[in-house]
């Protein structure tokens, strides 16, 4: 797919949010050097929380919470994986699963969403806004049936995305940063 979008002209990715597809980072960084991926974390809470004991559910997830804080311009990446090793000494001593999770580097992926304007972060952290807008085009798409062509396909999708009340939330000034938006160039 990565290599179908770079045929057809796409030169650079400034970002990548996925759940937890293993692999993914090769294949990106294969494809489109440089690019960041943040990994989401609704999917890393959710993981977690579903093994742990029911007692223990509410203190864990408290802890994420203050684990994947967003909207603090003053909370950094290095805060934020000190947190993470904090949480996962504190959890580990409990759950053999946390403690595993606090020894790989790889879960720093989970916080790029940090090296963001802090206006944007609850945007970028998570996948579930585009699941969510999956599931609309599969309802929408199976409450019509057969369709007559592809333009009325991807007139329908248009129109269920434009019906999304969060798209209407205004992006601060996104377009200033270069990592996301680069100064045009031609591929190379």
């Amino acid at each position: 797919m990565l290599n179908g979008l770079h045929e057809r002209g796409v030169c650079k990715i400034g970002l990548v949010c996925a759940d937890g597809l293993k692999g993914l980072e090769d294949v990106i960084s294969e494809a489109f050097p440089g690019t960041k991926l943040q990994r989401c974390t609704t999917h890393l809470k959710r993981h977690i929380i579903s093994d742990v004991r029911n007692g223990d559910k509410g203190e864990v997830a408290e802890d994420l919470r203050q684990v994947f804080r967003t909207g603090d311009r003053n909370y950094t990446v290095e805060q934020a994986w000190g947190e993470w090793q904090r949480f996962c000494t504190k959890w580990g001593w409990y759950y053999r699963s946390i403690k595993k999770r606090g020894e790989d580097a790889s879960y720093k992926a989970y916080f790029t969403y940090l090296d963001y304007d802090h206006r944007i972060q609850s945007m970028i952290y998570t996948t579930h806004w585009i699941e969510r807008l999956q599931k609309d085009f599969r309802r929408v798409t199976r409450m019509r049936g057969a369709m007559p062509n592809e333009e009325s396909v991807i007139l329908l999708m248009g129109k269920t995305a434009m019906d999304k009340k969060s798209y209407l939330r205004q992006v601060p000034r996104i377009d200033l940063d270069k990592d996301l938006f680069p100064d045009e160039k031609k591929c190379s």
